[in-house]
């Protein structure tokens, strides 16, 4: 018997409602899609923007830029600017600090070689534990 010309039809009909016969899949592959779903999303949770409150109206935002991060802190008219770009023959670290519109701080500093994600997560947390210690004293 030779099928390479004809088509072959099967449907299967219930009469009542199965979530098991609607999915189509066995509840364990569902089980795993869940899963699999929420990790998804987690993760792309995880690599957004972050945005992190403090007391006294301090607010905090984590950014990843390629190999390095950005953070940005303002309490009210007052902003704290670090950003720590990683290139694979440098890296570059900015700092500024502004209160409404005029800069006090507008420093930057070139490292002769790139910083690895361990100090560039520990220049990040220093420089936010500074802002915190400075910005609870004024």
């Amino acid at each position: 018997m030779n099928n390479a010309g004809s088509l072959v039809f099967t449907a299967c009909f219930s009469t009542g409602y199965n979530p098991s016969a609607m999915w189509g899949h066995s509840p364990f592959t569902r089980q795993i899609s869940t899963v699999l779903g929420i990790a998804s999303l987690s993760l792309g949770l995880l690599t957004s923007p972050s945005i992190v409150s403090a007391s006294d109206d301090l607010h905090i935002e984590m950014t990843k830029k390629g190999l390095g991060k950005q953070v940005v802190i303002t309490q009210g008219a007052r902003e704290w600017f670090m950003l720590i770009e990683v290139t694979p023959e440098n890296s570059v670290v900015l700092r500024q600090e502004k209160e409404h519109e005029t800069y006090l701080v507008d420093e930057s500093e070139t490292h002769d070689r790139p910083m690895t994600t361990g100090e560039v997560d520990a220049a990040i947390a220093e420089y936010v534990n500074s802002v915190k210690t400075r910005a609870t004293k004024e």
